[in-house]
């Protein structure tokens, strides 16, 4: 009896294990929330129009859409979605984009009149089975 039960929590753990790996290796999503400083929205969507969409895309982000609220009184949050191959690839295109000398030349100049970005949310998401979007 001890002996099954032995094979039982070494299966058992195998399964627990394996979506784990499997997900690390699958494309995710990346719900990002960015709330601006009073009056910057204008800014902060002629940076990404102009800008930061191109040089996501130079570093393998994959941008899937942009929204604001409709009934947002303030009008200061910005929703968007980027696709990734995979976390750990996230991490790098991050990496790369931080580090990217356009981007930090965008990112300067933008500012020049004072910060855009008040904060920033960031949520990982992986697709249902059901799901249109893969």
């Amino acid at each position: 009896m001890k002996k099954l039960l032995c094979v039982f929590i070494v299966l058992a753990s195998m399964f627990a294990i394996t979506p784990t790996i499997a997900a690390d290796d699958s494309p995710v999503f990346e719900l990002r929330i960015y709330t601006t400083h009073p009056g910057k929205m204008p800014n902060l969507l002629e940076r990404f129009k102009n800008h930061t969409t191109k040089i996501f895309e130079r570093h393998g982000m994959i941008n899937v859409g942009y929204w604001q609220p409709v009934d947002e009184k303030d009008g200061n949050t910005l929703y968007y979605i980027l696709k990734h191959k995979s976390r750990a690839t996230a991490e790098a295109s991050w990496k790369a984009f931080v580090a990217d000398p356009e981007w930090i030349k965008v990112q300067t100049e933008s500012e020049s009149n004072g910060l855009i970005v008040a904060g920033v949310e960031s949520i990982f998401l992986t697709s249902t089975d059901f799901s249109a979007i893969k």
